[in-house]
């Protein structure tokens, strides 16, 4: 009897982790701060653009305040254990702080686009992988695409990005923007891939001295992003969380309505909010 106690207090939490892990099998986005996501996917754990630091640990970028403007939701420890991939756009320390080099294992199997090859060997990062155009992994087929963050001089000054889209049997498309403004090539990319679901950057973040040249999407750009998305939904992030950014969930909101966008097709979460995705 004792022995078959035993066998049951071992065997109840592996039924437990084996019945979440069967959950995540559903694939879902939960937008963490800003543009960090943790992405479940085909079984995976993916999560996108760490900022991990806590709320004012970043310098300011606009004179109003210290980065990030808002605390983490959850321990960065739920954050950053299980997971199977980290995908990271680019390196500026709203989509990699200090915090995310730190708290992360290094050996974690991580995408990066080429631009960022010294980044993370400087960082330690021992599986870390630049992604030219196109890989397998773990049977996602995960797509880098060029990004740009901004403009003419703008566009010079704020480097290389990028954004990914991730395809897999049976599970939504979904393309992430990363940090970008509206262009034609987006409108392209959104007709090559049919996405079931576009996450889009809508900050409408700026440098000071070019104030009128965004360096992502603002109310206006993301509405001729929804335009273009055909069957896509979109889910607008990295707003309410840094002080350059000058356009927040609210403004983003009240220009949808005015268009009579309604939120079957504009997701606009809140800080640790989890959206089922559904294909």
């Amino acid at each position: 009897m004792r022995k078959l106690i035993l066998f049951l207090a071992l065997l109840v939490p592996a039924t437990i982790t084996f019945a979440q892990r069967n959950m995540s099998n559903k694939p879902s986005i939960q937008l963490i701060r800003n543009a960090t996501l943790v992405i479940e996917y085909n079984g995976k754990k993916i999560l996108v653009d760490p900022m991990l630091s806590p709320k004012g640990a970043i310098e300011s970028w606009a004179g109003i305040e210290t980065n990030p403007t808002v605390e983490l939701k959850m321990p960065v420890k739920d954050i950053v254990d299980n997971l199977d991939l980290v995908i990271v756009t680019h390196t500026h320390d709203d989509h990699f702080d200090k915090a995310a080099s730190k708290m992360l294992d290094k050996s974690i199997a991580l995408l990066h686009q080429p631009a960022d090859v010294e980044f993370f060997k400087k960082e330690a990062f021992t599986n870390a992988e630049a992604l030219q155009d196109h890989k397998v992994w773990n049977g996602i087929d995960i797509h880098r695409i060029d990004a740009e963050h901004g403009s003419g001089e703008v566009l010079k000054m704020m480097g290389k990005t990028s954004g990914f889209v991730l395809q897999a049997k049976n599970q939504p498309t979904v393309y992430i923007v990363g940090d970008a403004i509206w262009t034609e090539a987006i409108k392209a990319n959104i007709k090559k891939f049919k996405p079931d679901y576009i996450i889009v950057n809508s900050g409408g973040a700026l440098i000071k001295g070019f104030e009128n040249s965004p360096i992502i999407m603002d109310e206006a750009q993301t509405m001729e992003l929804i335009a273009e998305s055909g069957k896509a939904k979109v889910i607008a992030v990295h707003m309410d969380a840094l002080d350059h950014c000058r356009t927040t969930r609210k403004s983003l909101s009240e220009k949808a309505a005015e268009l009579n966008i309604g939120k079957d097709k504009l997701i606009i979460p809140q800080d640790g909010e989890v959206v089922n995705l559904i294909r």
